[in-house]
């Protein structure tokens, strides 16, 4: 049983901040997130993509914002689960509650905060008609261990930044790498479609465009895609296909934990500290709603700044919470670390 103060289910930017704001409060943190690493979207679907409305940065590439924030939360120590989803929850007699995942692991915490972007993700699929019977038998739909891909033939499909990066990445790794778009143009950070191109030219990426995989061929493991480009429908041999068209957000099994729901979306109390209809719970970033409601990352700091609050003075009900500024209180990580302003030297005058 993993027990913390606060439980935050999805580790995107809104649920990484969250535990730095729980920090200030001496509160330790926990994060479930069905994604095999930290950071949501902006690791899984886009890292190279830039983002321009964050505070203090005219411009910062999606990845770069994962990295800053696990690094600014890294003094208060956060427990990660990891290629998990939250499946069911039970209230004790307490008021706290026990998570349990699609794994079995169990949570123990007195909040939990629901941070999961536009909920839990799953792979959208080709319409490929016999794409399940070769689910883990050759076609994957994540990359999460590139050294399963060794000295292997390997077609990925897809034109975002997700298949142009790992396009890349395995031509140090693969024996072969076949990029399959159906169209000419990519959607990718302009960077990478220059680095596959290159590579293209250097005969490292075999580049089939305008053109789609659709049918697969194999009997207990694939062996083979079939590629139709233009009026042409040819067999290509490989050992593993792995089309990546992005994930598709689902409220998933908390649709089931009894809160309100409003168009796929958690109702919160927007005025005070956006829990749910359940004390104890709450949902802050793009998978809650209410009256003008704006899905930015930005908003989901500021939710989970007040949530934090809240969820002291609930853990805490006779503890009077004063706040100090990190500019004056500096910042102590549970690492021992302690980062703060320089002291003012006074000396007398003669």
């Amino acid at each position: 049983m993993i027990k913390t103060d606060i439980l935050i289910i999805g580790a995107g930017p809104t649920g990484l901040f969250t535990v730095f704001e729980a920090g200030l409060l001496k509160l330790k943190c926990h994060l479930i997130d069905a994604l095999p690493q930290p950071g949501g979207q902006c690791s899984e679907i886009y890292p190279k993509k830039p983002i321009y409305d964050i505070p203090a940065f005219p411009e910062i590439l999606a990845g770069e914002l994962v990295d800053n924030l696990l690094k600014q939360i890294a003094p208060f120590q956060p427990g990660f689960t990891l290629g998990e989803r939250a499946e069911t929850i039970d209230k004790l007699e307490d008021g706290s509650f026990i998570v349990t995942t699609n794994k079995g692991t169990k949570h123990h915490a007195p909040i939990v905060a629901i941070a999961g972007g536009l909920g839990s993700f799953e792979p959208r699929k080709p319409p490929i008609q016999n794409i399940t019977q070769f689910e883990d038998k050759g076609v994957e739909y994540i990359i999460r261990d590139p050294e399963l891909y060794r000295d292997k033939d390997v077609i990925i499909a897809g034109g975002g930044d997700s298949a142009l990066d790992w396009s890349i990445f395995l031509t140090d790794v693969a024996s072969s790498v076949t990029l399959v778009h159906r169209r000419n143009e990519f959607r990718g950070a302009l960077d990478s479609v220059e680095k596959v191109q290159e590579l293209k030219n250097l005969g490292k990426i075999e580049l089939v465009t305008p053109a789609e995989v659709v049918d697969l061929v194999g009997e207990n493991h694939l062996t083979a895609v079939v590629i139709k480009q233009g009026a042409e429908t040819y067999t290509r041999s490989c050992d593993h296909f792995v089309p990546l068209f992005g994930l598709a957000p689902k409220l998933g099994p908390i649709a089931d934990w009894g809160l309100e729901i409003e168009k796929n979306a958690i109702k919160v109390n927007n005025a005070l500290d956006y829990q749910t209809n359940i004390p104890g719970i709450y949902a802050i970033g793009d998978v809650n709603t209410y009256p003008g409601k704006l899905k930015l990352i930005l908003c989901g700091f500021h939710e989970a700044t007040l949530m934090c609050q809240s969820a002291y003075q609930r853990i805490f009900p006779d503890k009077r919470y004063v706040m100090k500024y990190t500019t004056v209180g500096g910042v102590e990580g549970f690492d021992g670390s302690k980062k703060e302003a320089p002291k003012a030297v006074v000396k007398s005058i003669d």
